[in-house]
């Protein structure tokens, strides 16, 4: 009915991953995953997951489309963005190397299929620390290379964080380097667990040349109703407009 699959403790707290039978539920085998006294995530829960990416992809044009994932956790975000048949490359940023081993010994449903695909990459590192100013940038083996698209689901909220550390990314500094990390055109796309707040939009409006913010509703079988996570999607302008070639 119910078990442990792995525990580690790491600088955020200690990292639990652990399935369980749910009678309640027909006997679904749900896997979830802690990390100190945060619930991170579930599988029963990943509608707002897969539409982060297909949102964030949805109006990207081209046939070779570069695409980085902030945070692996259970893979939904990953596995829809490789889904998509112009992706070309895809590195996913994870700060938990015990996250990446889940995947890689094929402890988590959707881990063979991500460690398999040869567009894939995992990367261990702080995507915070490398979308700022001294961090060169998402991959380790080209600095300063240009993405179509990034997809982050990290933090629960714009202001819920995980760490205090990431708070920066979300400010109006933040947001205009993570936008230099992308070609003309390109998409930062953003998973968070509340309701679209008024004053982030605005700061990707401000730092983008596009934003919007997406409600993702979902059956919630323990209440019979709905829950809810929202999705902004922010473009930088397109090629016509900065004249820069991508």
């Amino acid at each position: 009915m119910f078990e442990e699959l792995d525990y580690q403790k790491t600088p955020l707290g200690d990292l639990v991953l652990r399935r369980r039978v749910d009678p309640a539920l027909g006997g679904k085998m749900i896997y979830e995953v802690k990390l100190g006294d945060d619930f991170l995530m579930s599988s029963l829960f990943h509608e707002g997951e897969t539409a982060l990416a297909e949102l964030g992809l949805a109006d990207l044009t081209g046939t070779q489309l570069h695409v980085v994932v902030g945070g692996l956790g259970l893979g939904y975000t990953a596995a829809a963005a490789l889904r998509h048949p112009a992706v070309d490359s895809l590195l996913v940023i994870e700060a938990l190397s015990g996250v990446i081993d889940w995947h890689r010994r094929g402890l988590v449903p959707l881990g063979a299929d991500l460690a398999g695909d040869p567009r894939c990459r995992f990367i261990r590192g702080d995507f915070f620390r490398m979308a700022g100013a001294d961090g060169g940038g998402f991959d380790p083996d080209r600095a300063g290379r240009l993405f179509d698209a990034v997809l982050l689901d990290i933090d629960h909220a714009p202001d819920h964080l995980l760490h205090p550390d990431h708070a920066a990314l979300y400010e109006p500094a933040g947001l205009r380097r993570l936008a230099e990390r992308l070609r003309p055109g390109g998409v930062f796309a953003l998973w968070s667990n509340q309701p679209p707040d008024g004053d982030f939009l605005q700061r990707l409006e401000s730092c983008f040349a596009a934003a919007a913010a997406h409600g993702v509703a979902f059956p919630n079988p323990y209440t019979g109703g709905e829950a809810a996570n929202t999705v902004y999607v922010a473009r930088t302008a397109p090629v016509a407009e900065t004249g820069v070639a991508a």
